[in-house]
Formats: C-alpha cells, sequence, structure tokens
C-alpha cells in the first residue's frame, strides 16, 4: 500500500510474515493510525475509519497549493489519506474505500466496498456495486446492483436479509436491483459514478 504523497510506499507484506488480503504492515519508520470520521479520534484495532500516516517519506506540501496542503497534512504533521481502512493487531492494513465514495446515510457513513464484501459471500451473488442513492429522509442509503450466478436463485429480499444480519442497522442496504453486469474499467475496478450518473438520470425522468 501506499501514495505519490507518501513516495509511493508505506506498507509491504514481509515475506516471512505475509496476510495476503491486507496491504501490508508499515515500513521502517512508519507510523499508522485510524482515525474517526466525524470525531478524529484515534480508532482501536480492527475499527473502521481514515487512515492518517507519519513518516519520513511523507511530502512537505504541494507545490504552491498552500490551501490543499492544508487539507492533506495536520499540523503536527500527519498525511490523511483519504483511504478508508482498518488496522489489524499487527498493524497489517486493510484498505475498504475511499472517504469520498462513502454513503452518508443520516448522522452515520457507510463503506460501499464493506457492503460488496458482504454481498459477494452469498452463493448465488455472482458480482455487486452498491452506490449512495438519494432519499428525502436520509440524505442517501445504500442500493445495491446485483448480478446472480446462472444456476442460482435469491429474491432481493433473501439477499438484503443476509447482509443486515452481518451490519449494524445504519449499514443496511435499503435497495437492490438485479442487472447484467456490473461497469468496471479494465483493471476490475468498480464505475461507481457510471452507476451514479444512471440513478440520477432514471430518477430525473421519473419525477
Amino acid at each position: 500500500y501506499g501514495m505519490s504523497e507518501a513516495c509511493a510506499l508505506t506498507n509491504t507484506n514481509p515475506l516471512d510474515r505475509i496476510k495476503p488480503t491486507t496491504g501490508g504492515a508499515p515500513v521502517s519508520d512508519t507510523i499508522e493510525k485510524v482515525v474517526d470520521l466525524d470525531t478524529g479520534e484515534e480508532l482501536p484495532a480492527g475499527e473502521v475509519g481514515e487512515l492518517l500516516i507519519k513518516a519520513p517519506q511523507v511530502m512537505l506540501g504541494y507545490w504552491k497549493r498552500p490551501d490543499a496542503t492544508a487539507e492533506t497534512l495536520t499540523e503536527d504533521g500527519w498525511l490523511r489519506t483519504g483511504d478508508i481502512c482498518s488496522l489489524d493487531e499487527d498493524g497489517y492494513v486493510s484498505v475498504l474505500d475511499r472517504k469520498k465514495e462513502m454513503i452518508k446515510y443520516k448522522a452515520y457513513q457507510v463503506a460501499p466496498a464493506e457492503l460488496e464484501g458482504l454481498l459477494l459471500e452469498h452463493p448465488a451473488v455472482l458480482d455487486a456495486a452498491v452506490i449512495p442513492k438519494r432519499d428525502r429522509e436520509a440524505g442517501e442509503i445504500p442500493k445495491a446492483f446485483v448480478v446472480l450466478r446462472p444456476d442460482q436463485e435469491a429474491t432481493k429480499e433473501q439477499i438484503m436479509a443476509f447482509v443486515a444480519e452481518k451490519v449494524a442497522p445504519y449499514k443496511k442496504i435499503r435497495v437492490m436491483e438485479f442487472v447484467q453486469s456490473i461497469p468496471k474499467t479494465i483493471s476490475g475496478k468498480i464505475l461507481r459514478r457510471e452507476l451514479i450518473q444512471q440513478e440520477r438520470e432514471r430518477n430525473s425522468e421519473t419525477s
């Protein structure tokens, strides 16, 4: 795991202690913490929040962009990554989502990637994507697009209930749509913006 603002690399998996589902442990002289998205308070291992990094390879700032620098670097030198992550007891990082892609449900923030991972655990689900859907009462609600396996059957209610059993009430998927495929980049990244745009166009046509 890494980013340009930290000279590309901050975490790697040691050859003798590989955890293949993670981005690895911090490299030498690198300190990391996960903080609450609302309070900025440091969270314990396993909790989900924004990853902050302090290390000698972290940039001094953006060239001639003081406002952007102030948004990205704290006064005491922590780099705000903008990534929604968790750290395990050994400091290995797991990246769940980008902060800007979080679904703002009432006073809570929900990571689409977390829900997508749970959807893929259902035996009838081949592929899935989750986006924010505008809602008058909640602001935004999680909407899932699901591709079913050809040899499996399941209702929307069954799949939503499957996820609901594994998450806090505010993280529940509220709307689901079955689709033939999920739009993705060549590298396999979900084109969430495309789905959001389709949803907005559909809503504008019916309003």
